[in-house]
């Protein structure tokens, strides 16, 4: 078990510092001046329940996140000046610090940078569940020294993944999508020890064709990862389902259905309809799904029916329903779908690594807090 707020000691009057994970998109100006557009306020407004509760009780509190990757020293495209803006415009009265990454002790989980971020400090809370999957000083380093405890988010998160890894009601359905085979190997082969059906569609889903003997033209591929594949499908009998279809760019930029095969010159850039259909259909049945992965290339719309398509069914099944954040949260948010689901982690990577796992360095730093 992790502490959660209400396991803190009282934090009237006292210095909480809070891990929000403020990692915003946004647009920057030409003259790079530090100022910029936040294109969507999400993950501020995220943070608000934790803030108003530490309010609420008294305590002064200084928030720290990291933003972009600046690689280790301080870029003025990667300042916390528009989210400190938004902030204080949000919950007046929270200080914001600059840009974790803007020193390299943050990455590098450096001691002396630890010590830095919690002089002063009283109380430690952990609401960034979106970074959690990082050993990072942030993450890590206050819960040695300070009593600590997981915010409101990042408590939600485990409460809902942990559900899903111990007691998921079924049929419990996964839509996994993407790129790389490689990237969610890991979670694939721990999904296939809980779920029911497991279906694969977006760039991963052509190594597992080729994998069956398809040809796949010029799809994504990842050949040394083809007898993996082979392997999963063996183990794994009729619990994975791959497209029987695929939408495919060939020369001239022209657009064709294929069946699980592609000639030489075409790449398969979505699922076809029937595959959409079969997977909506499977989706429908189930009592839990979770979802991480988009089916093709959804920004193209030439390439978005397949996304659309299980985004769509995702959203209207009568079951619990969970989507890995990441480019699967964009999907919904394009579609206008992000309401339409029982929960939209905050954290893509964390979502998958805890799944993967059953565990990340920030919860078991928090496990490991004076007053754990």
């Amino acid at each position: 078990m992790i502490p959660h707020l209400e396991d803190l000691p009282d934090p009237s009057g006292k210095r909480v510092l809070l891990r929000a994970d403020f990692n915003v998109p946004i647009t920057r100006g030409e003259d790079a001046d530090g100022q910029g557009t936040i294109d969507d306020d999400l993950r501020i407004r995220a943070a608000l329940p934790t803030i108003q509760w530490l309010l609420d009780r008294g305590a002064h509190v200084t928030a720290c996140s990291h933003l972009g990757r600046p690689k280790g020293k301080p870029d003025p495209r990667y300042s916390m000046a528009p989210v400190r803006e938004r902030l204080g415009q949000l919950a007046p009265g929270v200080e914001l610090l600059e840009n974790l990454r803007f020193d390299p002790g943050e990455e590098a989980n450096d001691p002396a940078f630890v010590q830095r971020l919690i002089e002063g400090q009283d109380l430690y809370v952990d609401d960034a569940f979106g970074a959690a999957h990082r050993a990072h000083a942030s993450i890590v380093g206050p819960p040695q020294f300070l009593p600590s405890a997981a915010g409101h988010l990042l408590a939600k998160e485990v409460e809902v993944l942990g559900g899903l890894l111990h007691q998921p009601g079924r049929p419990f359905v996964c839509v996994l999508g993407g790129s790389k085979v490689s990237d969610k190997l890991g979670v694939i082969q721990a999904l296939l020890d809980k779920a029911d059906r497991l279906l694969i569609g977006g760039g991963m889903c052509f190594t597992f064709l080729k994998a069956m003997g398809q040809q796949v033209g010029e799809s994504l591929l990842e050949p040394d990862q083809v007898e993996v594949c082979q392997k999963l499908l063996a183990d794994a009998g009729d619990r994975i389902l791959l497209p029987s279809d695929i939408t495919g760019l060939g020369p001239d930029d022209a657009v064709r259905q294929f069946g699980r095969s592609l000639p030489a010159g075409w790449k398969g850039l979505d699922i076809g309809p029937g595959s959409a259909a079969e997977f909506s259909d499977v989706i429908a049945e189930a009592r839990t799904v979770f979802w991480n992965g988009p089916m093709g290339v959804f920004e193209d719309e030439r390439f978005a029916a397949g996304t659309s398509t299980v985004a769509h069914a995702v959203a209207g099944c009568r079951g619990f329903t969970v989507v890995g954040g990441g480019d699967s949260a964009s999907a919904l948010a394009k579609f206008g779908l992000a309401d339409d689901v029982d929960h939209v982690s905050t954290g893509g990577g964390a979502s998958l690594e805890f799944i993967e796992q059953g565990d990340l360095p920030g919860l078991q730093a928090l496990r490991e807090a004076p007053n754990a």
